[in-house]
Formats: C-alpha cells, sequence, structure tokens
C-alpha cells in the first residue's frame, strides 16, 4: 500500500546552518528557534515558493530581485510533518519513498536520522523502525546547496548531482531551487508483490511486441497480463520473473503529431495466489510503435544515420529543445504542461529535446507527451561549461552517473514517448583534444561509455547517441560545407552572416545530416519588458542599463545600428525590428531543412519557451506562454508546406 504524503499538514523552518541539530543533544538545554518561520508548507514545494507565499521572499522574477533571494542556499531548512498512529504499524515493514529532493539534506523520524540524501534526479527511500501505536515527527532537512554548477565553469570539475541551469545561464539569472520537487509516499509492505517490473514496448510492422521480467517478484503463483482489460497472457510466476516475450497482432499503432492519433493501450499485470485472486497488480500506458533511423540519402561513410522512419514512414523531425519552464520546478502544476505542450502541437511540432542542463522531468510531462503524441529526446544531466566541455571520468564518479542513468530509463523506458537517449549537450573538446570546443565527445569517453552501456541492458530498444552535437565538428562552418563533416550540427544562434542575403546563401549550401540546436534571439514583447524591468528605464537600449546587462549577448543594438545606421527611436521601434528578424532567421532555416529532408533529417529550435522573463533571448514563446512572431510563422510554414515540399520534388 502507498500512501501520498501530499494530504498530511507540513511546515517549513529556516535555521542558521546545522543549529537545528544542537537542540537535540544532552548537553545544550537551550531551546533552538528557527531563524524563519515555520510557515505553512506542502509537498512537493519549493522552499522559494513557499517563502514568497508567506512573504519572506520577493517575487524573483522582477528586476534584479533574484539577487535578494540568494541567501535561501545559505540557510538550512526543515519541512516538518506528524505521521499518523496509522501510518506506524508494529507489525508491517513501512518505507519512506521520497521521489524527488533538490540538494543535500538529511531525514529524520522523531529527531533520529534516517538517512542522507545528496542527488536532486534519482529517488531515495528510507526505512523507518517498527511503530508503537503512535504519532511520529518526520523531517527532512536540506542543508546548502553547491556553491556554483552554472556557466561558464568546468564540466570535468562538476560532481553534484542537481540542476546546472538554475546556477546561471545566458537566459536565466541565479535561482537556486531547493525543496521537496516530487512525490513524498509512505509504502507499507505487502505480503505479494511484483517488485520492480521491467516492460519494453515495440512493434514489427502492425505486430505489437512486449518484453516483461519482474525480477523481485514474490508471493504469488502466477501472473496474467491484460490489454485495455482483456486478458492477453498468462505465466507461471517463475517464468515472469526471468522475462517473457509477447507478440500482439494487429494493435493499432502509436503515431506522432500530424502523423495520426496517439493510440496507447492500458497494459494490467496481475499477480495471483493459487485459488487465482489478484494479490498484487500494476498498471502502465504504453503505446506500440516502430522507430528505426537510416543513413540520410547522400551521407558521407560512416557518419551516424539521421533519417528516422516511424511505423514504417520516413519522418522530418521538427523540434524545440525543451528547458525547465521555471527555475522553481517543484512548483510546476499539469496545466503549466500541459499549456505548454498543447501549444507546441498545435504549432506542429513533433519532437522535444529534453536538454543535459535541466532535471529529469516530472512524470507528467512524460505522459502528456504520450498522449500528445510528442517524441522525446532525452538527455542525461551532463552540459557544456564553456572553459572545459568534458565530464569527469574517474570511476567513482562514472558508476555514480550510470546509476543516475538507470534510474532514468527504468521510470520512462515503457513510454511509447521516448525516440533516443543521449548523453548530454554539448560535451566536447577542442579539435587536438585539448579542453575546449569543436570536436563532440563519442561513446568512448568513460562516461559516455557508460550511459550507453546502461542504455543496451536497460532498453535496448532504443537508440543511444554520445552528445548533441554529434560530430566530427560542432557547429557547420560554410567553409567547409561540400566537406562531409556536417553530421548533427549545432547553430547558428543569429542571422548567419548578419544580412538576409548573407543567411539565404548559407542556408543554401547547407550539407548537415541533422541540425539539433538553430536559433536567432528576439525581444520579448513591450509589454513584459516594463512589467519586470519598468524601474531601469527601459527605453535606454544599451547592454550597460542594469536591467539588461544579465542578456545583453541577445541585445542586437548593433545589428540594428549597422542596419539603419542610427539608433532605435524607441522601445516599440526596436522590439517590432527584433522579432521580425528572428522570424525571418528561422523561417530561412526552416525552409531550407524542408526542402533537404531528408538528406537533413531533422531540425530543432534553441529553444522553446523562457523559464525568466528574458528581454531578448532565443526563445519563441515569452515567459508568459505567449508565442512570439515567429514561432506563429514557422507553425504556418508547417501546416502548409508538406504540399508545397512534395510539389517541388524536394522529398
Amino acid at each position: 500500500m502507498r500512501v501520498d504524503l501530499a494530504e498530511l499538514s507540513w511546515t517549513l523552518s529556516g535555521y542558521i546552518p546545522t543549529s537545528w541539530s544542537m537542540g537535540r543533544t544532552m548537553e545544550l538545554v537551550l531551546e533552538i528557534k528557527p531563524e524563519v518561520g515555520p510557515v505553512p508548507a506542502r509537498v512537493p514545494a519549493s522552499v522559494q515558493q513557499l517563502l514568497l507565499e508567506a512573504g519572506e521572499l520577493p517575487d524573483w522574477n522582477v528586476g534584479l530581485n533574484s539577487r535578494l533571494c540568494e541567501w535561501v542556499e545559505n540557510r538550512d531548512w526543515m519541512y516538518s510533518t506528524e505521521l499518523p498512529p496509522e501510518l506506524r504499524p508494529a507489525d508491517r515493514r513501512t518505507r519512506l519513498h521520497c521521489a524527488g529532493l533538490d540538494g543535500p539534506g538529511v531525514v529524520l523520524l522523531d529527531g533520529r536520522e534516517l538517512g542522507t540524501f545528496d542527488n536532486g534526479f534519482v529517488p531515495f527511500s528510507f526505512e523507518l523502525p517498527p511503530g508503537e501505536g503512535k504519532a511520529s515527527r518526520l523531517e527532512l532537512v536540506f542543508t546548502p546547496a553547491p556553491r556554483h554548477l552554472g556557466t561558464p565553469n568546468y564540466s570535468s570539475r562538476i560532481r553534484d548531482w542537481k540542476a546546472r541551469f538554475n546556477y546561471v545561464w545566458d537566459w536565466m539569472p541565479r535561482c537556486v531551487q531547493l525543496g521537496v520537487w516530487d512525490r513524498v509516499t509512505l509504502e507499507l509492505e505487502e505480503p505479494a508483490t511484483l517488485g520492480e517490473l521491467k516492460v519494453l514496448v515495440s512493434a514489427v510492422g502492425a505486430t505489437g511486441v512486449l518484453e516483461l521480467a519482474a525480477p523481485e517478484l514474490s508471493g504469488g503463483d502466477r501472473v496474467r497480463l491484460r490489454l485495455d482489460g482483456r486478458s492477453c497472457a498468462g505465466y507461471a510466476a517463475e517464468v515472469f520473473r526471468r522475462g517473457v516475450r509477447l507478440e500482439c497482432p494487429g494493435v493499432e499503432l502509436w503515431n506522432c503529431v500530424g502523423r495520426g492519433p496517439a493510440r496507447r493501450y492500458e497494459l494490467t499485470v496481475e499477480l495471483l495466489d493459487e485459488q487465482g485472486k489478484t494479490v498484487a497488480e500494476e498498471r502502465r500506458r504504453i503505446g506500440f510503435r516502430e522507430v528505426l533511423f537510416e543513413p540520410n540519402p547522400g551521407a558521407p561513410a560512416g557518419a551516424e544515420p539521421w533519417l528516422c522512419r516511424l511505423n514504417g514512414e520516413p519522418l522530418f523531425l521538427f523540434g524545440i529543445d525543451w528547458t525547465p519552464i521555471r527555475p522553481n520546478y517543484a512548483d510546476l502544476t499539469e496545466r503549466d504542461y500541459r499549456t505548454r505542450l498543447e501549444l507546441y502541437r498545435d504549432l506542429g511540432f513533433n519532437l522535444l529535446r529534453v536538454w543535459g542542463g535541466g532535471f529529469p522531468e516530472h512524470e507528467i510531462f512524460f505522459e502528456l507527451c504520450d498522449e500528445l503524441g510528442f517524441l522525446v529526446w532525452l538527455e542525461f544531466p551532463l552540459s557544456s561549461s564553456g572553459p572545459d566541455n568534458v565530464p569527469p571520468e574517474d570511476p567513482e564518479y562514472v558508476a555514480q552517473l550510470a546509476a543516475v542513468g538507470c534510474s532514468y530509463l527504468r521510470r520512462r523506458r515503457h513510454r511509447p514517448s521516448i525516440l533516443l537517449y543521449c548523453g548530454g549537450n554539448e560535451l566536447q573538446t577542442r579539435p587536438d583534444g585539448q579542453p575546449g570546443a569543436g570536436r563532440p565527445l563519442d561513446a568512448t569517453h568513460p562516461a559516455l561509455a557508460a550511459l550507453a552501456r546502461v542504455v543496451r541492458e536497460e532498453d535496448p530498444q532504443r537508440r543511444f547517441v554520445a552528445t548533441s552535437a554529434g560530430g566530427p565538428v560542432f557547429v557547420a562552418d560554410p567553409r567547409h560545407f561540400g566537406e562531409g563533416v556536417h553530421h548533427d550540427v549545432h547553430g547558428p544562434w543569429t542571422l548567419p552572416g548578419g544580412t538576409v542575403e548573407a543567411a539565404r546563401d548559407y542556408w543554401a549550401h547547407d550539407d548537415a545530416l541533422f541540425r539539433s540546436e538553430v536559433g536567432a534571439p528576439s525581444a520579448q514583447r513591450e509589454e513584459l519588458i516594463r512589467k519586470y524591468l519598468d524601474q531601469f528605464n527601459p527605453d535606454r537600449l544599451s547592454g550597460d542599463n542594469p536591467g539588461y546587462r544579465r542578456f545583453r549577448g541577445w541585445l542586437e543594438d548593433e545589428a540594428f545600428r549597422r542596419e539603419f545606421g542610427r539608433e532605435p527611436e524607441s522601445l516599440t521601434e526596436y522590439v517590432a525590428w527584433s522579432r521580425e528578424r528572428q522570424a525571418v532567421a528561422l523561417e530561412l532555416a526552416y525552409r531550407s531543412a524542408r526542402r533537404r529532408f531528408p538528406a537533413l533529417g531533422g531540425l530543432i529550435l534553441w529553444m522553446g519557451h523562457d523559464s525568466f522573463p528574458c528581454p531578448f533571448n532565443t526563445s519563441i514563446v515569452e515567459f508568459d506562454g505567449t508565442p512570439k512572431p515567429a514561432a506563429l510563422r514557422l507553425g504556418e510554414l508547417h501546416r502548409n508546406s508538406s504540399e508545397e515540399f512534395v510539389n517541388e520534388g524536394k522529398w
């Protein structure tokens, strides 16, 4: 039996680091009181959101308020609740399961330590001592966060398992979340259990294929399988424990956005006793689909294949690079996800690349991707840093990374939306192998080799790529068009060559096999700039403006001056020019990609939405969820493009 502890009453208290522990020793008789709170709390929820609601923090999205919130990282934070007597039985083994704890810390029960946690990417479980028929005090204590994981940095030195984007990126100020980001449950032991259930789903033509196993199964005699409530197979418990393969002819296939319905089935796995009574049960929503990658026509020898076939038909992969919707991702709701995903569906995108600098994402994200028909490119939590872009490779780190990768796969491998796994974002060296950029890593790097091995063992049906971009070079350099060195590449992130004419020439000669990051900057609409930066005189368009300084890399005031020979007359004029310039830049990229398909397998735009109200950024969806003109133009192009490009005989 599993009980969700979200139903209990929680409080949050803030302490000078370690001071909360002093009152738990016999040597100190003074009562230690918190520096902040207690304030009302819930789980899941971030420390920051709870403090904002309690009036202890300003809105970090406004102006430079994020700086005023950084003190939160330098306190200990205690989530407290009381477990009622009925959840503390004396005769049943009980475990506390925490699906997501963002930050290092310790778990206490009645003041005694149950265990520690130090990884925001994997679940933690803690066994509780037998109950005594009375209530117990449960406390989750978060200690200060790691100092700096953002960029610029050194990837080779980053060993903390926490989302990096919170620590500063070119589209994020420092907003380091702490707290409970996923469900907290109590699991009361049952006499029979299926344990860890392995479900792999695929298709060959119109025949669905299920591969299932439950190595930890106990307490039952037989296993019965049902699809949409109909019994489809039965196995002896011992046989099922080792693993079975079941073919399901004539199933309806799951399809992606633009290809048909995302048909799913409910798979029920029942464990039966000797009398045929159900003693344990697990359910999964699954979809049967066949995914193959083939060499692109005309690709150079030895290049990785980037032409995707879904259910036998070639598919132009049109996607966005997905970053967390908010820095305080613990507080996201199903509505937050559904609103974004339905927008991308309506615009025609069929692929979401979950970027390696974020977090593993909530289960509702994957559930909605399954439902709406999105393919997901899932990256493990590794990313570039600037000075060096190579993860650590010592055995201890590699073992930890492999465990993280295993956790990712075991939670998501049954989902039809997962297209492929990727080692991480922009992992690379200089061409000579020294620290820097230019040559993407491959799966010979110890960390990436370990992830490749995990994928082979845990989800062998799916593809693994070492990093994005994928080599042999990082960006597509027009000086090397025609040489066969541009496979999966990143960039450009602006209008190539600075003018429309130069950009047309660039795209006319493109020879990449896949483009997993292409972007162009623009301003967010004037209303939002004034809403969040009004105190900094947003009409002063300069990188020295304190409100703009953090994002000055995407302020194209020099490009405006080159084009018009003068300064913008107003913020209004600059915003309109910038947004049209982004739309033109991305339209040229899209038209080139569609005309080149299948020689080019797809295009992914950096980036989808803003996690923070950036005045200037490469996003195509603003902080409040409003699509920029570029997004609307691309959606219209995509809806009308199939007939246009087929008639041109280009694909």
